[in-house]
């Protein structure tokens, strides 16, 4: 069986891991932890980025710092994981889900503005994919309505729009390091912070609403409860696994858009026939093959398809059920303006398997078996 999904290994990770179960501290913000964090901020130029125990809780983070408070409204994409909207639903938020686009799936930056009333709070920007958001717009728009940005880059590790690192443009960005993701430590995510004010207050959140970290550093003579915040902090062993990923990120990003280019090639003629659709990259963005999916004619084509990838051996997956209609969704939100895009998309999209080392031959094979399918 090819599968959807195999975690990056490094040997030197496992290394890593030792030292870091062997040295003096393997709880949180641990030597390894402290390195991913430089990592982060030297790739992106966010001036803060703390390392989360998931992609959740850098968004949970990022709901306290933006002081969503009951009655405030957040737009966002309903073709989003629940994570996105839980982070904001957990603060007392009321969602507005707004299409998405055709083209990269990401939330439609001109149905934005329309959205927006005298509760609107925050924009999130979710970066579906890897493949940046129109974030000048959005930008633009949250800056003459004086809203916050908050950026979904779960996806978006190496990725960026017009140059600029996804998660470093916005108020707020958040990663993911699941073990789904380019880069894994099994389960983790950072927070990144534009702000150099609201970065103490993230430090501040992180340690359970304490000014540890300040006392570490000799800022203070001791630390006390400043103000409400949590646990997000997590082991330096899983930062230590994710470390040795992140010291050869170039090469793991350059073998994944190898295996998406190459799967691009190999359908490129079912695209020109008519038969799928295939992901479509705008030129001001540089992404970081975090999936390659396909789009079928519907809901029963698509069905068909996976069905017949598995009895080939190939687990290829559907996405996002849209959140407006799920049964959180209805409680928690609404649909601002016609569902277009969202459900349509929904209902016919097919994720491929992708992940580091994936074998040029299992792309060939799966490739050969979507064109059988075709026949």
């Amino acid at each position: 069986m090819i599968r959807f999904n195999v975690a990056p290994v490094i040997d030197q990770g496992i290394e890593y891991m030792e030292a870091a179960i062997r040295g003096s501290k393997t709880c949180g913000d641990g030597p390894f932890t402290k390195k991913c964090q430089e990592w982060i901020i030297q790739k992106t130029a966010a001036t803060q980025a703390l390392l989360t125990t998931s992609g959740t809780q850098a968004l949970e983070m990022a709901a306290i710092l933006a002081e969503i408070k009951d009655g405030d409204e957040v737009i966002l994409p309903s073709f989003t994981f629940s994570s996105t909207a839980n982070a904001f639903v957990m603060r007392g938020a009321k969602l507005v889900f707004v299409d998405i686009r055709p083209d990269t799936k990401n939330i439609d930056e001109t149905l934005i503005e329309e959205a927006i009333t005298d509760k609107t709070k925050v924009i999130v920007a979710v970066h579906y994919a890897g493949v940046g958001c129109e974030m000048d717009t959005i930008l633009e728009i949250a800056s003459r309505h004086g809203l916050i940005v908050v950026e979904d880059a779960a996806q978006g590790v190496m990725s960026t729009y017009k140059g600029k690192a996804l998660g470093s443009m916005g108020d707020f960005g958040c990663f993911s390091f699941h073990e789904t993701k380019n880069y894994s430590m099994g389960e983790g995510g950072a927070v990144l912070v534009k702000d150099p004010a609201k970065a103490e207050e993230a430090e501040i959140i992180r340690e359970k609403g304490t000014d540890r970290s300040r006392f570490l550093r000799g800022q203070v003579d001791k630390y006390s409860w400043v103000t409400m915040g949590s646990s997000f902090l997590p082991s330096d062993v899983n930062a230590a696994y994710l470390y040795a990923q992140l010291e050869i990120a170039d090469q793991i990003n350059e073998n994944r858009l190898a295996s998406w280019n190459a799967y691009y090639e190999q359908l490129a003629d079912l695209q020109q026939r008519g038969l799928i659709h295939l992901p479509v990259i705008p030129q001001e963005c540089r992404h970081n093959a975090h999936m390659f999916y396909v789009v079928t004619e519907g809901l029963e084509q698509r069905t068909a398809l996976i069905r017949h990838l598995k009895e080939n051996d190939i687990l290829a997956v559907f996405h996002y059920v849209p959140l407006h209609s799920a049964p959180a969704g209805r409680k928690y939100g609404r649909f601002h303006g016609k569902d277009r895009v969202t459900t349509k998309i929904s209902e016919s999209l097919v994720r491929l398997p992708m992940y580091y080392d994936l074998e040029a031959d299992q792309i060939r094979y799966i490739c050969e078996k979507i064109h059988e399918f075709y026949k």
